[in-house]
């Protein structure tokens, strides 16, 4: 299988995975009323006590997995799903940053230990979209290794 088509399955089965767990109260612990304001509470907390979510992120974080599984059927849609991730990601570490845009104008958390978690999804994303070389070689059926 290739590297890049590869990428695309791990990141969307880890993305549904990370979606669907949000939606899991025993997963989620409540948000504090310290954290920047959100419009939309529902399911708002902390994944595993640590990254920021709500509905909207979850369903988010969702939506890239199905993507990304879908992505996998070709290695033009892994490529283009890598670089759309790393771009999308990377913007996100910027809203993250700038009061306001690290909620998404109350919408989506992206704050806290978010920012490092798609600082690493935005360059391994942009590693295999711009730079993975896809592997073009067939690979060796079982009688010409066994010879």
């Amino acid at each position: 299988m290739m590297a890049i088509r590869k990428f695309a399955l791990i990141y969307g089965i880890v993305f549904l995975v990370i979606g669907i767990a949000g939606f899991i109260p025993a997963f989620v612990t409540p948000y504090n009323p310290a954290d920047p304001n959100l419009a939309v509470t529902a399911g708002a907390g902390y994944l595993f006590g640590i990254f920021p979510v709500n509905l909207l992120h979850n369903l988010t974080h969702a939506a890239f997995g199905i993507w990304g599984i879908v992505a996998y059927g070709s290695l033009s849609g892994s490529r283009l799903y890598a670089q759309a991730v790393a771009i999308i990601y990377g913007v996100f570490v910027i809203m993250g940053l700038i009061p306001g845009l690290m909620t998404v104008f109350g919408l989506v958390p992206l704050h806290g230990n978010d920012v490092w978690l798609h600082v690493i999804l935005a360059a391994v994303a942009g590693y295999f979209g711009y730079f993975a070389r896809a592997d073009t070689a067939a690979p060796e059926s079982r009688e010409q290794v066994s010879k």
